[in-house]
């Protein structure tokens, strides 16, 4: 195998040892409360030989929050909660970030602290249903945010990756992807507004760019990076104009200087050529369903610089170890995905 793969790499102030990287993945393991715990901990440490962790979701605030038993990041618990994690996986030898995730619409009340209505750009209901602790219920209609909203929730980012980087992350990455709340108004169906924060392709990513910028202003350009999944429908979402605005994102995003930028392959390929070449920085990419050789291929011709691997990682905490030594691969368990304890989540078998 070419060793470019296992070349290291910098991703702004965050050094990595080798190109692959942990995606982030929801496993409903929390507290009530939203506090990682030790069982967490030794779930993130044991794959602490991937090149960068990016953890599930994270709430940023008492309204980000969408699915049961899912981690915060505004409150001095969760920060206790989260050093456990920290610590633990620098011990390993490992790098982590702290993925920033505001569900937006995709939220049931009784999956919230405060059991409000759920935000979202515009009053637009999803379709489905969202299990919560009394069962499966249809998604609500949510609630359009007025611009002081916006602005709140813009600096409630900002506050949690100041609270990311005092729990010991290397850094913080943004969700911008799978129809969550920033996606939401990058959207044509979600987001119908007629201020500054609607209509044009220009007003439609100026609340993606104002977090970023924010983020970066609080904790530094070189510890903050931006999930964005073109094209993605998941969670009810519909792009008119996937190519023109994600064009149009990266350029506004790309004199911030940030860390790096994570796209979700959509399989346009075209347009993720498109994004790198208009992204300077590190390129983080996630090509989901196809075998490691094929994402490790994306390195060698230099479409990416990192290539991130989800639920191979969830079920091969030593992934790093059988793919240098061409193991097989243990089979992730779906009934176990999310929520439970430790079945499914820190005792899958490695090679030693």
């Amino acid at each position: 195998m070419s060793s470019t793969i296992w070349n290291p790499i910098d991703l702004g102030e965050i050094r990595l040892d080798h190109r692959l990287a942990m995606a982030p993945m929801t496993r409903g393991r929390a507290t009530a409360k939203g506090a990682p715990t030790a069982m967490n901990a030794t779930y993130y440490a044991q794959r602490a030989t991937m090149a960068l962790i990016i953890t599930e979701g994270t709430q940023p605030s008492e309204d980000g929050q969408g699915y049961l038993l899912t981690p915060g990041i505004y409150t001095e618990e969760h920060i206790a909660g989260w050093r456990l994690v920290t610590d633990a996986v620098h011990r390993a030898g490992g790098c982590i970030v702290i993925q920033l995730m505001h569900a937006g619409r995709i939220a049931h009340p009784l999956n919230r602290p405060h059991g409000r209505q759920p935000v979202a750009p515009s009053a637009v209901r999803p379709s489905g249903v969202m299990v919560t602790q009394n069962g499966a219920r249809e998604m609500p209609t949510p609630r359009a945010l007025t611009k002081a909203e916006v602005a709140q929730t813009v600096d409630d980012h900002r506050r949690a990756a100041a609270a990311a980087i005092e729990a010991g992350a290397d850094g913080v990455e943004i969700h911008a992807a799978n129809g969550y709340l920033l996606h939401q108004f990058l959207s044509s169906n979600v987001n119908l507004r007629s201020d500054d924060y609607g209509g044009t392709i220009a007003n439609r990513i100026r609340f993606a760019v104002e977090v970023a910028t924010a983020v970066a202003d609080e904790i530094g350009a070189g510890r903050t990076g931006i999930v964005i999944s073109p094209g993605n429908t998941f969670n009810d979402i519909v792009e008119d104009d996937t190519d023109e605005l994600y064009v149009a994102l990266v350029k506004q995003l790309a004199p911030l200087g940030l860390a790096y930028l994570h796209v979700g392959h959509g399989d346009d390929e075209r347009l993720i050529e498109q994004l790198r070449h208009e992204w300077s920085g590190p390129l983080v990419l996630n090509r989901s369903g196809v075998d490691i050789e094929l994402r490790i291929k994306d390195i060698e011709n230099g479409l990416a610089d990192v290539v991130t691997v989800g639920t191979q990682v969830l079920a091969n905490a030593d992934l790093v170890e059988r793919v240098k030594m061409g193991a097989a691969f243990n089979k992730p368990d779906r009934t176990t995905f999310y929520g439970g304890g430790e079945r499914g989540y820190i005792d899958y078998p490695t090679l030693n």
